[in-house]
C-alpha cells in the first residue's frame, strides 16, 4: 500500500487528460485563458495507462479522469475502458462541465464508468453565461438527463458557492434533491490559480451554505460511503436525493486525504494547494522501467505535506490554475 509520512493511505488517483476546456468559468481560469499545452507536452494516453498501472500495483484502487474537460481530449472512451481493465481497480469515475455530455454518455457508461460529477453553479442561463463566460445551460442540462437515461448513479452535481454570483440560489439547488435522486455537493471557493479572482469577501463557508439550506427543511445526516470522499453528506428529510458539502478551507480534511494528482504534462501532485510537483513524464521518456516509476511515486508520496496552511498569513495561492491541476 502507499501509505504517507503520516500513516495515510493513498489510494485515490485524480488524472487530468488536458488543460483544455470548452468553458472560461470565472473561478477557473482568466478570462483571455490560458497558454494551453502543446501535443508533446501532454501524456499520450499510453503513458498515462503505464503511469495508472504502476500506481494500482502500489495500491492505488480508485481513478477519477478529469481535465480542463476531459471530453474534449479524442479516445477518452478508449483510455477509460483500458483502465477499468486494470488488476486492482474498483473504480472509474469522470468529472466533466456536461457540455458535450448528452454525445458521450452511452459510450462512457459502455466502457464502465458508473459514475459522473457535472459542474454546474448556477440555474439560471444569462448568469451561466457570465460565470462561465459564454456556455450554454441546456446543454449541460441535456447532459445531466442523458446521464440520468444510461443510468450512472449517483450523478454528483458540483456547485463553487461564491459570495454574490450565485449564494442566492442556494436553496434552489437544494430544493432539486427533494424529487431527484441526485447528489448536490457544495464546494467552499478556492484559492487555486494566481490569475482567478479570489478574495475572503467571496468566500462562503460550507456551515453557512448549511444554515441556509435548514431553511428548506431538516437536513438529516447521511452515513458517507467510501465513494462520497471528502464530503460531509446530508439528506433533506424525505428527499429523494443527498446534498454534499466540501470544506477545505473552513474544516480541511487534510487529516484523511487518499488522493494524489496525474497532471495532463505528466507532474505528479500529492497536494492541491501545494506548488510542489514531481516530473513522471521525464521518467517515462527517458526510458525508465517500472521499478524506477515506481520508486519516484513512492518517494513523492512520502514529501506529501501534512495539510495545506490556509489560516496562516504566510499562505500562498498555488500558481497553477484548477483548469492545469485537473479539478
Amino acid at each position: 500500500m502507499l501509505i504517507d509520512n503520516y500513516h495515510r493511505h493513498i489510494s485515490y488517483l485524480r488524472i487530468s487528460l488536458t488543460d483544455r476546456c470548452n468553458l472560461r468559468c470565472i473561478y477557473c481560469m482568466p478570462k483571455e485563458g490560458i497558454s494551453l499545452l502543446g501535443h508533446k507536452d501532454v501524456l499520450t494516453f499510453e503513458e498515462i495507462e503505464r503511469i495508472a498501472s504502476v500506481a494500482v500495483r502500489l495500491g492505488i484502487s480508485r481513478i477519477r479522469i478529469t481535465g480542463g474537460e476531459p471530453l474534449v481530449r479524442k479516445g477518452v472512451i478508449e483510455l477509460s475502458g483500458a483502465l477499468m481493465k486494470l488488476p486492482g481497480i474498483e473504480d472509474i469515475s469522470l468529472t466533466t462541465n456536461g457540455i458535450l455530455l448528452t454525445e458521450h454518455a452511452a459510450a462512457l457508461r459502455r466502457a464502465g464508468i458508473r459514475r459522473i460529477n457535472i459542474s454546474l453553479d448556477t440555474l439560471d442561463a444569462e448568469k451561466f453565461k457570465r460565470i462561465t463566460r459564454g456556455g450554454d445551460i441546456q446543454r449541460v442540462l441535456d447532459g445531466i438527463s442523458a446521464a440520468r437515461r444510461e443510468g450512472f448513479s449517483p450523478i454528483k452535481i458540483n456547485v463553487v458557492a461564491m459570495r454574490g454570483i450565485n449564494d442566492d440560489e442556494i436553496a434552489e439547488f437544494a430544493r432539486l434533491t427533494i424529487e431527484r435522486p441526485v447528489h448536490i455537493r457544495f464546494i467552499e471557493f478556492m484559492p487555486v490559480g494566481v490569475a482567478v479572482d479570489w478574495d475572503k469577501n467571496s468566500f462562503i463557508s460550507s456551515s453557512e451554505t448549511r444554515e441556509i439550506i435548514s431553511r428548506v427543511g431538516t437536513l438529516l445526516p447521511v452515513d458517507r460511503c467510501s465513494k462520497s470522499g471528502p464530503a460531509e453528506m446530508y439528506r433533506l428529510d424525505g428527499a429523494a436525493g443527498q446534498l454534499g458539502f466540501i470544506s477545505p478551507l473552513s474544516n480541511h480534511f487534510c487529516d484523511t486525504c487518499n488522493r494524489m494528482r496525474l497532471t495532463a504534462d505528466g507532474k505528479l501532485r500529492t497536494c492541491l494547494f501545494s506548488d510542489e510537483e514531481f516530473d513522471l513524464k521525464t521518467f517515462l521518456r527517458s526510458g525508465v522501467n517500472d521499478q524506477v516509476l515506481e520508486n519516484a511515486i513512492s518517494e513523492a508520496i512520502k514529501s506529501k505535506p501534512k495539510g495545506h496552511s490556509f489560516s496562516k498569513p504566510s499562505f500562498k495561492k498555488c500558481r497553477r490554475n484548477m483548469s492545469a491541476i485537473g479539478g
